[in-house]
């Protein structure tokens, strides 16, 4: 391990050597990041990696920021970066894997995800958007909803039906789709904090040639269930100790004594207790998928994260009640990137709402932490064995 730590220095300096990160455009040092196998060294040669362990990508990180450069914009490309590119690894072909890896991690191409539907947020199996083959593409119509940062997505990845006379999760098929074909209309959804980072998504005629289907036809739930995966990992996932909203709160307490009472201490200790258990938990969960994807115990890991977000955000607002009526701007905003800790406690408490919703609701990862990983009874499903279309909608 030593000798590939020393390698893995020794490439990085490389990479900052004929790549000055005070000098050289961001976009350009990520591409030349990506180009040396240093972008996500657990993936292969070639698309970005170096076939090394997971464990290593730290190592990068730590002595990258150390020298000033920039990193991948989780900000504006989170979808992309934390699920679009594992699902992509692990699905696609090998022209597929080279063609949106490297723009994906420049954010030069910003993704998002069209999954939800008004009629399948949590029963995501239930999607009735349908894809019909013309030759070699298919033809999409239907309607997605809760897409975060489609305004800013060049590309999506989709999960649509293309079997209706199947049982609901043997129909689906999952594809990369343009955002600038002229079928796609985005449309802005303002959520309580007054911002609109979120859109419903018409999808009008759509062509998606067939050479940007990831994984078989009707094996979309297979692929999609990776991409959910994912998703909770890197949505419950704080890999620095008081990461997040506790070391905002925990700041708050150890500059300003005004704040503390023996209660509030008390709550804040649970708390912080609470996110580092979760924070470990985590770091465990990273490393036994050092050699594999995510499998169904990432939902505990998002529902801890949710729960305890809220929890801490309500905190924040016990500490300075009168910080929470403050607000910076309640006309509808469009932002670029979701910013959920630079922003004051009356935003945080009110965007917290939405982290358990997000990424799967609470109560579905539930289900799935009771059956999948506990393996206590399945809950009853009436619509199991029917085909989609004589499903009562």
């Amino acid at each position: 391990m030593s000798g590939t730590r020393e390698q893995i220095l020794e490439r990085v300096d490389r990479l900052l050597a004929t790549h000055d990160p005070t000098v050289t455009a961001p976009e350009d040092f990520l591409g030349a990041r990506f180009d040396a196998g240093l972008a996500w060294v657990h993936f292969p040669e070639g698309l970005g990696g170096l076939g090394l362990s997971r464990d290593l990508n730290g190592i990068v990180d730590s002595r990258l920021a150390a020298a000033g450069a920039p990193g991948p914009n989780v900000g504006l490309n989170g979808i992309g970066l934390g699920m679009a590119a594992p699902t992509i690894l692990a699905f696609g072909t090998p022209e597929q894997q080279r063609r949106y890896l490297r723009p994906l991690y420049t954010s030069e191409e910003v993704w998002c995800q069209l999954f939800s539907e008004p009629g399948a947020g949590s029963d995501l199996a239930a999607v009735s958007t349908r894809a019909v083959p013309d030759g070699d593409t298919w033809i999409v119509d239907g309607q997605k909803v809760w897409t975060s940062g489609a305004h800013n997505a060049r590309r999506a990845i989709l999960l649509a039906r293309t079997d209706p006379s199947v049982v609901k999760h043997a129909g689906l098929t999952y594809f990369l789709l343009d955002m600038a074909d002229p079928g796609v209309e985005v449309r802005p959804l303002r959520q309580i904090t007054g911002e609109a980072e979120f859109n419903e998504v018409f999808l009008n005629g759509v062509r998606v040639a067939d050479t940007d289907r990831l994984g078989a036809v009707g094996e979309g739930w297979r692929v999609a269930t990776t991409t959910l995966n994912n998703e909770r990992v890197a949505i419950g996932a704080g890999t620095a100790r008081e990461a997040g909203q506790i070391g905002l709160v925990a700041d708050r307490w150890r500059r300003d004594p005004s704040v503390r009472t023996p209660a509030l201490q008390e709550e804040l200790l649970r708390w912080w207790v609470e996110a580092e258990a979760t924070r470990i938990t985590g770091e465990r969960l990273r490393q036994q998928l050092a050699a594999g994807q995510p499998g169904p115990e990432s939902s505990a890991m998002k529902l801890a994260f949710a729960q305890q977000a809220q929890a801490i955000t309500g905190l924040a607002l016990q500490l300075a009640p009168e910080e929470g009526l403050l607000y910076d701007d309640w006309t509808m905003v469009r932002p670029e990137r979701a910013d959920f800790l630079g922003r004051g406690p009356g935003f945080r408490y009110l965007r917290a709402k939405g982290n358990s919703i997000e990424g799967g609701t609470s109560e579905i990862l539930r289900n799935v932490v009771a059956e999948r990983v506990l393996g206590l009874p399945a809950e009853h499903r009436p619509d199991k064995g029917i085909p989609f279309k004589d499903v009562p909608r």
